[in-house]
């Protein structure tokens, strides 16, 4: 008796799946993402996809798999060329990014709002108040040191009197 479960799946299924897979790899994306898209296609669980991959599908597609990831690979690669050349408006033949590093110097040299300069003041106050309080650290243990050696020297005082 050759009963078909309700979960099995069908060849047409099994071809949806690799192909979306395979799409997916070759657009570098990642097989999860794959296996939710059938999943919400075929009203499975992304695992059930994954699990019927890996189990099943997989071993079938394994020089389509990789063709997919060599066919990503050029993509990136031609994709890649031409990004040496520094990008040019064409109505002006300025290059769009120094213009906009420019622009961003001229706000942060004359539109500091006054929360931003405050709080500019009070790092600024804070980093020469820690340079105070070394100094000050520094002269606190010269003045330790010379108490001790006077402590010393007033021993060695009253104790040549004795």
């Amino acid at each position: 008796m050759n009963v078909a479960r309700q979960d099995a799946w069908s060849e047409d299924e099994d071809q949806l799946l690799a192909k979306t897979v395979l799409s997916y790899v070759r657009d570098g994306k990642t097989q999860l993402e794959a296996f939710q898209d059938v999943a919400q296609q075929l009203s499975r669980t992304s695992a059930a996809c994954g699990f019927r991959w890996n189990a099943a599908i997989r071993k079938t597609y394994a020089q389509d798999i990789e063709r997919a990831k060599e066919d990503r690979k050029n993509q990136n690669r031609s994709q890649s060329i031409g990004y040496d050349e520094p990008m040019k408006d064409l109505s002006t033949g300025e290059n769009p990014i120094d213009h906009a590093i420019a622009m961003l110097e001229k706000v942060r040299a004359g539109y500091l709002d006054e929360s931003t300069l405050a709080l500019y003041e009070k790092e600024t106050t804070i980093k020469q108040l820690e340079k105070e309080n070394e100094v000050l650290k520094q002269q606190l243990h010269h003045y330790e040191q010379a108490w001790r050696e006077m402590g010393k020297l007033w021993n060695w005082v009253r104790e040549s009197k004795q």
